[in-house]
């Protein structure tokens, strides 16, 4: 063969196979540009839980394919059914948490395979947590470094670093990869029976880990004398504690005036259960707190109680306090801070302003400048009822913001009582008399009150309102999202030194009235809506009765041949927003046409309102849905679970 066409030859090969890994390099290149992550349980770190894809849309929603789904049924001692996880998706891998033991798995994002899966046996720890099962999710830490690694919380209450491509163990940071939160907690907690846990996702961003604490339910506590729930951060590398935020002030600490005659030394509570949120430029961690102990009494906690309800917001390197706003002042109704707070730049007046966005669970929305604390609409402290239980002192006010208008039913009147029939009301009517009622913040009474009454009730509810899942928001518009519930509360407040030594505790007596009319709901329809509020203006864009009309109410017989509009359902419901959409799943379920249990996953127009699709579930939502790409394919999860269903993580995809 010639030299030369030897060498031209050589060539070619050698331009083939360079274009060869040209193309390849491209292709891979395009892939990755079209995947789209979802790297913390709000999406961001932010808590938006937005996303900028826009292949599955109104169209095509109801054409969605299931993909894959993942079922936790085998993990941990038994069945879990009501898995609450939003899992992440980091390097075409999904990580969840999963099962009644709160186990890890990894698993390909397209296909669901396991990759690999993490369990601890906590024993008797465990079993005596007060926040026990799967939890609510997990978070994705990177420095640059090295490969990423998976950091949770276990119900037992101990923190754990794992490598996110192995599952193994980061064998430097804590003792063997593990940090006992139960210690360097600045009080003395019992480790294997001491009543702290945490449900949330902890939050990382410039090498700081946020750890938050929760507790058992706080109506009817046995003492005055509870554990604090203070925060702390951590080194994400090492696990070493960077500092303590007291969330109920010490002696000589800003806010300890505010708990009269010494309560704070003994009062409990008051820490972070919920979400909380990072703004890694202004190096600020926003926390939403809960109220003190007890729930429903603070006549042991005489004052405003600070830093109980409150979005407090702290330098993120040192744990010190920049500005805090109280929502609720020396709270007896349970309304704690449930959610995460979102960051979004919004245009008030003409003006633009880095925000912090804020929902409770009366169904208020609180703006403020997150620089500054600064309430971006106005918020007037509103005259409110005083309390008549003996040792009681309400504060005389409390803030409400001016805009945006609620987002929840509020106060409990007549007029929101059940009207499917003038016999129903009548009845409805009758149970409403032995109670007190009226406005949002009527204090709560005695079960046995001079005046006959059974305690109040009141509207929204303890747990809401807005719950943990709280809103969601688009960055781009400034509207936020927000699943809503209707229903009732009561507050029945007993003297049991049997039961607590605190003087009250919410008891009802047996002889109370129940809260339902013949086994219907004691108020009107809707019970769960959808609502969009337009941030920038501080109005109500729209809302959409949210879920099917339950069985109990399809099915019974004082209905019989009435047409009632579909009512929606209570639930705590998570939204996803997208570039083109607003997803949220049915909070329960009900009886197809078909005889066969279901829920539906929905689709809303997101200047409208308009239900665009649909997607049948087998049970209902219990975990907010998040979405992500991989090579271009949109995929949308979902946790489902009910009654007799154990938790699910459901996929859903569209290829165009």
């Amino acid at each position: 063969m010639p030299i030369a066409r030897s060498i031209y030859q050589k060539m070619r090969t050698q331009l083939i196979v360079f274009s060869s890994i040209l193309l390849s390099i491209a292709t891979l290149n395009q892939s990755q540009a079209q995947d789209q992550e979802w790297r913390t349980y709000g999406g961001d770190l932010a808590s938006t839980r937005y996303s900028p894809l826009e292949t599955i849309n109104g169209e095509n929603f109801s054409e969605l394919e299931l993909a894959w789904e993942f079922d936790t049924s085998s993990f941990g001692p038994g069945p879990e059914f009501n898995f609450q996880s939003t899992p992440l998706m980091v390097n075409r891998t999904i990580y969840t948490t999963a099962g009644s033991s709160r186990d890890i798995v990894a698993l390909d994002a397209r296909t669901g395979e396991i990759l690999w899966m993490f369990r601890i046996d906590e024993g008797e720890r465990a079993a005596n947590a007060p926040r026990r099962f799967s939890g609510r999710g997990l978070t994705w830490w990177d420095d640059g470094s090295d490969k990423g690694r998976i950091i949770y919380v276990t119900p037992g209450y101990q923190m754990i670093a794992l490598d996110a491509a192995s599952g193994a163990r980061i064998e430097d940071f804590g003792l063997n990869g593990i940090v006992d939160l139960k210690q360097e907690f600045d009080q003395e907690l019992d480790l294997i029976t001491g009543e702290v846990g945490l449900h949330a996702a902890p939050i990382v961003a410039n090498g700081v880990v946020v750890i938050g604490s929760a507790f058992r339910a706080g109506r009817m506590p046995t003492s005055r004398e509870k554990p604090k729930g203070h925060v702390r951060g951590y080194d994400a590398r090492t696990g070493n504690r960077l500092w303590i935020f007291h969330a109920i002030p010490q002696a000589g600490e800003y806010g300890n005036d505010t708990w009269l005659n010494n309560s704070w030394s003994y009062t409990g509570y008051g820490g972070s259960w919920a979400q909380m949120t990072i703004d890694p430029e202004l190096n600020t961690v926003y926390l939403p707190t809960e109220t003190a102990t007890g729930d429903s009494y603070g006549g042991h906690r005489h004052g405003d109680n600070l830093f109980t309800n409150s979005l407090v917001a702290l330098d993120l390197t040192s744990g010190e306090r920049k500005w805090h706003f109280q929502t609720t002042h020396h709270d007896v109704w349970d309304w704690d801070i449930p959610s995460a707070p979102m960051l979004l730049d919004l245009t008030i007046n003409g003006k633009t302003s880095a925000a912090v966005v804020q929902t409770v669970k009366q169904g208020y929305t609180f703006v403020f400048d997150r620089v500054t604390g600064e309430p971006l609409f106005d918020i007037e402290e509103v005259p409110v009822p005083p309390s008549d239980i003996p040792g009681e002192r309400l504060s005389p006010t409390q803030p409400i913001p001016v805009k945006p208008p609620p987002f929840a039913r509020q106060g409990l009147s007549e007029d929101e009582l059940i009207d499917f029939t003038p016999q129903l009301k009548a009845k409805a009517r009758e149970i409403l008399s032995q109670y007190r009622y009226g406005d949002i913040y009527m204090p709560p009474s005695l079960a046995e009150a001079d005046d006959g009454t059974f305690g109040t009730l009141f509207m929204p509810s303890q747990t809401g309102g807005a719950n943990w899942p709280g809103g969601a928001v688009d960055p781009e518009t400034g509207i936020m999202y927000i699943f809503s519930k209707s229903d009732v509360g009561r507050m029945s407040m007993s003297n049991r030194p049997d039961r607590s030594d605190m003087d009250y505790i919410n008891l009802q007596l047996r002889t109370a009235p129940r809260l339902t009319v013949d086994g219907l709901p004691l108020i009107k329809p809707p019970y769960g809506q959808v609502v969009a509020l337009d941030l920038n203006e501080g109005g109500k864009l729209w809302d959409a009765v949210h879920g099917e009309t339950p069985d109990s109410i399809r099915n019974h017989p004082a209905l019989a041949g009435l047409d009632i509009p579909r009512t929606g359902q209570a639930g705590r419901v998570g939204v996803l927003v997208t570039k083109t959409l607003v997803i949220a799943g049915d909070g329960g379920s009900y009886t197809n046409a078909d005889g066969e249990q279901e829920a539906l996953l929905r689709a809303y127009d997101k200047l409208t309102g308009e239900q665009l699709g649909s997607l049948a579930m087998p049970a209902q939502q219990t975990g907010s849905p998040m979405t992500y790409a991989i090579d271009g394919v949109q995929y949308l999860a979902v946790a489902i679970a009910g009654s007799d269903v154990p938790g699910r993580l459901r996929v859903y995809s569209y290829e165009p």
